[in-house]
């Protein structure tokens, strides 16, 4: 039988991990089946116990899941843990390894395939969402000048805040920005999904070498374009992110680090 991987979300018809993996284990000749789960809101932990009694190695999970997901955890990675979010799964016996990729994913992505490093830089993180929790560590890793993080709901941010425990990382309201000006704008906002411009002020994409929209295949949202009109240099969405994300996972599973360039190259659309 095939090793069996898959994908769980909720909606999940959007997702490209199946045509990811699949263009990784191509590369990296590797056999293995990978399918997307539409994860149930109320049975979470029934749907992934029917994909491991069936003989499943690995998932990654993806919205709404990744809270419930370290819940279930057996044995939580260090970078899950800090995060209190998993983006996948791998099972080993009885046991339920969780990992968090999203951050690692990210900061790869911002400074490998787009030439922007942190070190020294003012970031600026609109969000508070699982997203965001799993970016915060690595993020104050890469040694930001200022790590500001800006959410409409100032109490879930404080949380953040409180677990992260860092006194580099700064908590904003969106009008408390007026004036402010950083060298890389990140939107991990739900915002875009839906079409809409997260209340930022434009000033802070006065100095912007990067704007970065977490959401993929939108095109140039409200959030890139408010940046675009700013003048900001580089714009990107979120497919180098969920390609990086994904070859790490792949790697965790399959003990091989599949080149990430071609696929990214395939699932990018322009933004206009």
């Amino acid at each position: 039988m095939t090793d069996q991987y898959a994908v769980i979300g909720n909606p999940i018809g959007h997702t490209k991990s199946p045509l990811i993996h699949g263009l990784f284990a191509e590369s990296c000749g590797q056999q293995i089946e990978y399918t997307a789960i539409e994860g149930s809101t109320s049975d979470f932990a029934g749907d992934v116990a029917r994909f491991k009694a069936k003989g499943g190695l690995g998932m990654n999970i993806t919205a709404p899941f990744k809270l419930q997901a370290f819940e279930l955890a057996t044995q939580p990675s260090e970078r899950a843990r800090l995060a209190r979010a998993a983006n996948a799964f791998k099972f080993e016996g009885d046991a339920v390894l969780a990992e968090n990729f999203d951050g690692a994913g990210l900061l790869r992505d911002i400074e490998h395939n787009l030439g922007q490093p942190l070190a020294g830089r003012r970031v600026l993180l609109l969000g508070a969402g699982g997203a965001v929790r799993g970016a915060l560590l690595p993020f104050l890793g890469a040694g930001p000048a200022r790590l500001v993080l800006a959410n409409r709901d100032m109490a879930k941010a404080r949380v953040l805040e409180s677990e992260v425990n860092d006194p580099r990382l700064l908590l904003s309201t969106y009008e408390d920005l007026v004036g402010q000006s950083f060298d890389l704008v990140i939107n991990a906002t739900s915002a875009s999904l839906t079409g809409e411009l997260p209340p930022v002020p434009e000033s802070v994409f006065a100095n912007a070498a990067l704007a970065y929209e977490l959401a993929y295949g939108k095109g140039l949202t409200p959030f890139l374009q408010v940046a675009k009109k700013a003048g900001v240099n580089t714009l990107a969405d979120g497919v180098g992110m969920l390609v990086e994300q994904a070859a790490e996972a792949f790697e965790w599973w399959r003990g091989v680090r599949p080149q990430t360039g071609p696929v990214i190259k395939r699932l990018t659309v322009p933004l206009v």
